[in-house]
């Protein structure tokens, strides 16, 4: 059975005019050229130095592009790419429509490009919720995918960290040309810096808040993200994640004795 959730906290932007392609290919960190109508993307806007501004999903139309990101970022983000057009033909404005969230079987919408397993996406359609946002969260939580606000804060983190490369070519496409903040991301990529990874945690009683450090012994090596019940996620340096596995030493989130795993999807492992 396909469940369902009005994510009301998310908004739109519609980008249109005959260089919004250009526009956004040489400013955020998907590919948008090769989208054909109906099909999406996820990506980000970065800082110079490479760190995640705003983040959203990319849905390609007829008549341009829809922009899903936080409702409490939408006006920031549109002044942002405002910042940028200067004189090009590209109009920004909000655009009404609800987002839901799909999972569990099908329905309208477009795949979550970053992940097939989370479901689908759907924009402005007549649905009725089967479901509270906070099970569509457990079921990302379960899956190991993070979200910008929940588990990792805007402008704090580098794409890498937030796990958008490991979203099969959206998040970020390194094939692409010049973007903000590319030279960064490309050398991260390239030199393997990344130290901090998203893990999954599990544990026998309720994880504590976002933001509570998680330790191994007297050493901290990371903090909590999002969590629901005993399954959560962490930001850690898989580094000492790795030294406190192999001394058998007990993780912990606050007080709460936890298990990290790598999520299933993800190209990264634990360091040798």
């Amino acid at each position: 059975m396909t469940q369902i959730a009005h994510l009301e906290d998310r908004a739109l932007l519609h980008i249109a005019g005959a260089e919004a392609t250009h526009f956004l290919q040489n400013l955020i960190t998907c590919d948008v050229e090769r989208l054909e109508p109906g099909q999406a993307t996820f990506g980000a806007l970065l800082t110079p130095q490479g760190k995640v501004l705003f983040d959203f999903f990319v849905l390609r139309g007829e008549a341009g592009f829809t922009l899903e990101t936080a409702d409490t970022h939408r006006s920031e983000l549109a002044k942002r790419l405002a910042f940028y057009k200067l004189r090009a033909d590209v109009t920004i404005e909000p655009a009404d429509g609800t987002v839901h969230a799909l999972w569990g079987g099908s329905g309208p919408g477009f795949a979550d490009p970053r992940l097939a397993a989370l479901g689908n996406r759907a924009y402005g359609q007549v649905l009725t919720a089967t479901d509270e946002v906070s099970a569509y969260h457990a079921h990302r939580v379960r899956l190991g995918v993070p979200i910008s606000g929940a588990d990792f804060a805007l402008g704090d983190a580098f794409p890498h960290e937030a796990s958008m490369d490991q979203f099969g070519g959206a998040g970020i496409d390194f094939t692409k040309g010049c973007y903000v903040g590319q030279e960064v991301v490309s050398r991260m990529q390239h030199r393997g810096t990344a130290r901090s990874r998203f893990v999954g945690l599990s544990a026998q009683s309720d994880l504590p808040v976002a933001g509570t450090e998680i330790t191994a012994g007297d050493r901290t090596i990371g903090k909590m993200g999002s969590s629901h019940g005993t399954r959560g996620l962490a930001l850690v340096r898989l580094d000492r994640a790795k030294t406190a596995l192999n001394d058998a030493v007990q993780v912990q989130a606050g007080t709460v004795a936890v298990t990290m795993s790598l999520p299933d999807y993800v190209t990264y492992g634990w360091p040798q």
